[in-house]
């Protein structure tokens, strides 16, 4: 095996992908060359345009990650970060004041704002951000379109009785702590792949879906049309991973996102949402969490093939754990 392609969204996939770098690396997947290309299609949905910066918060979650720049506490962002230039804003009444550039993350969207107004692809300059931060994976954004999800809620004074804020502000503002209505990303329809991602899919020894956000991050993913067409041709086994244990969401807001699309928040509820490959979805195995094993029948009713482990990615180890069991899975 000498090519794993993963759809990763921001900390959860960026987490899983440490451990499964760390099991290529110390050689603990037999099956898998110790030069193995590990191929990262990100979520680019959840990017947006603020103070004239265009901030890409999954593609950099990934990089600070793999790249040992990221803030441990936080998740996000960068590691010793300061927040000068965000206090001067405020002082001015500059908003948004509740979306927190830190002064070193600022530097890396000033990079690529100016490359991008230059003319260069976001996947060319990406490509150029991870020179710098050498992520040991090479990380794609899943299309060079313009694609933001934004999210509506309940607004008494609308005139429509509701009201749509991008994604950011519904997550970090709002905290997600609004019902979510409905969830609407503008520009998927008319999106394409970036360059490479249907070749990483198609050409993959193995692709891995991760405990990402299956509406918001793998669900954006797989809408960029021509990208669910891939996974459904690449001759190699699709194996995802549960994000929801014991009925909930370990941290973000699935909870919420399945709610809004009318899925059932629980292990067997995702995959269902993903559905079986043999049967027009995407999925050939799935992991779910030891307790919640009482899901594995309406799992395999599903035609997807499953197993139950421990999927809480505390530390490195336990996620290498999960990165074996998966791929223990679809031998």
């Amino acid at each position: 095996m000498r090519a794993i392609t993963v759809l990763s969204g921001g900390m959860g996939g960026a987490k899983f992908l440490t451990g499964l770098r760390h099991a290529v690396r110390e050689r603990l997947l037999p099956e898998v060359a110790p030069d193995a290309e590990i191929t990262v299609v990100a979520n680019t949905a959840d990017d947006w345009w603020v103070h004239g910066l265009k901030i890409c918060p999954d593609l950099d979650t990934v990089m600070y990650t793999l790249g040992d720049g990221i803030d441990p506490e936080r998740g996000w962002g960068r590691r010793e970060e300061s927040w000068h230039v965000l206090e001067e804003l405020k002082e001015y009444g500059v908003e948004p004041t509740w979306f927190g550039l830190g002064d070193r993350d600022i530097a890396t969207h000033l990079v690529r704002t100016q490359m991008l107004e230059a003319g260069y692809p976001l996947s060319a300059v990406t490509e150029a951000l991870c020179r710098r931060w050498k992520p040991g994976v090479r990380l794609l954004p899943m299309s060079d379109d313009r694609v933001e999800t934004h999210v509506a809620v309940a607004d008494a004074e609308a005139p429509s009785g509701r009201r749509v804020v991008h994604f950011e502000e519904y997550w970090v503002r709002m905290r997600a702590q609004v019902p979510a209505e409905q969830v609407l990303v503008v520009g998927l329809e008319q999106s394409t792949p970036a360059p490479g991602v249907v070749e990483a899919l198609t050409g993959a020894d193995l692709v891995i879906v991760p405990p990402s956000n299956p509406v918001v991050s793998v669900g954006t993913i797989l809408g960029v049309p021509g990208i669910r067409e891939a996974l459904l041709d690449t001759p190699a086994p699709v194996v995802g991973l549960s994000p929801i244990v014991g009925d909930t969401h370990v941290q973000g807001m699935a909870e919420q996102m399945l709610t809004a699309i009318g899925v059932e928040v629980t292990a067997a509820g995702v995959a269902g949402h993903y559905g079986a490959r043999s049967r027009g979805g995407v999925l050939d195995a799935w992991l779910i969490d030891a307790g919640d094993a009482h899901h594995l029948p309406a799992v395999e009713a599903l035609g997807i093939r499953s197993a139950a482990v421990p999927l809480m990615m505390t530390d490195v180890e336990a996620t290498t754990a999960m990165v074996v069991a998966a791929l223990e899975l679809v031998k």
